[in-house]
Parts: structure tokens; sequence; C-alpha cells
């Protein structure tokens, strides 16, 4: 699988919001830096896996819309929207924000992201 297959198969997957699919896709010493409206934020392998806990408790179901994507040997850039379902009203897309992220792999593996994301 190549770099920009990988990506594609985790944004299509529900690893957002299920941290034993997570577990597939990110590297044991990933690094992850997000820069939001509320600040900046880093992550290591198990603060993931704890996010995605958290998101889980509140969403049913995740799909992300990939507007742009560019790759370049192991480096892969994304642009996408990110929807979600929650609990209170499975039926109705929601829309959680706009994002733009870098992706380095390694081992076949999510292994340093750099994100920026904008609310709706």
């Amino acid at each position: 699988m190549t770099a920009k297959e990988l990506v594609v198969d985790f944004y299509k997957s529900d690893a957002l919001i299920n941290c034993e699919i997570m577990k597939e896709y990110i590297h044991p010493e990933i690094t992850f830096d997000w820069n939001n409206s509320g600040g900046f934020s880093k992550f290591d392998y198990k603060d993931i896996i704890n996010f995605t806990k958290e998101l889980s408790k509140g969403y049913v179901r995740s799909k992300v819309k990939i507007s742009h994507i560019v790759a370049e040997g192991d480096t892969i850039s994304v642009r996408y929207s990110h929807l979600v379902k929650t609990i209170e009203n499975p039926r109705e897309d929601m829309l959680l924000g706009y994002f733009m992220v870098i992706w380095e792999i390694k081992d076949n593996k999510l292994f340093r992201g750099f994100q920026i994301s904008q609310k709706p």
C-alpha cells in the first residue's frame, strides 16, 4: 500500500471514533501537532487513543470528505471536512470542521502529523 492509499484508507475507516481501528494506523512513536481555535495541542500515541475514546462517547458515525490530497513520497497533505452523527441525532450529519493536515508515514503507519482546523 502506498502512503497515499494508507491515508485515504485511514480517513475512510472509523478510526477517528474507534480506538481499536486507530491502533491499526498509528505508529507507536507518533507525534501529532494540532493548531485549532482553542490553541495548540501536541499528541502522542496515548493521547490520540484517549482522544479517540472521548469522541466515540458522543458520535455514532464519522465521515470525512476529502477535497484535496497531494502525495510526495512518504509525505501526504490532505484537506477535508469532518462530519459526524451524534448519539442524540443519529440521522443527521453535523459538520465538525474543516481540516488541513500533513502526514509523514513510517513503517506503513501514520508517524508525524501537522494539522490546522477551523470550526464551521
